[in-house]
């Protein structure tokens, strides 16, 4: 499903989705994303909630952002608070969801110029048998 055009080229935005899939302008993701101001990171951390680590969290303290939006996966999941603290102690305000709220909630705060950050986390494909 195609989301938006982005009308700011320099800014990272998802474009569409599908199934274990985000677009982010022309290229498909299949792992695990942090977009930020300026900022794609492709394979941040682990492809489900409970492989984070305070290191992958810790990570995001350094992202020039006010608010991180963490998608979760295909069902909102809230990691252990203890993960979240670096963020909390660096200003940083976390709201929990499921990734593709997380992804479009992120372009409606970019589109309105605010200092957004997204961690997104797409579940590792399931090897067929």
């Amino acid at each position: 499903m195609k989301l938006h055009q982005n009308p700011r080229p320099t800014t990272y935005l998802v474009t569409g989705f599908g199934d274990g899939y985000l677009q982010i302008g022309e290229r498909q993701l299949t792992r695990t994303v942090v977009l930020g101001p300026g900022l794609l990171r492709e394979d941040w951390g682990a492809g489900s909630i409970d492989q984070l680590d305070a290191a992958d969290f810790a990570q995001l303290t350094t992202l020039d952002a006010q608010i991180l939006l963490l998608g979760t996966g295909p069902t909102q999941q809230f990691p252990p608070p203890s993960l979240l603290r670096p963020l909390i102690d660096a200003g940083i305000g976390v709201e929990v969801m499921d990734t593709l709220a997380a992804a479009r909630t992120y372009n409606i705060l970019v589109a309105e110029g605010r200092a957004v950050a997204a961690a997104l986390i797409l579940p590792e494909p399931v090897p067929s048998a």
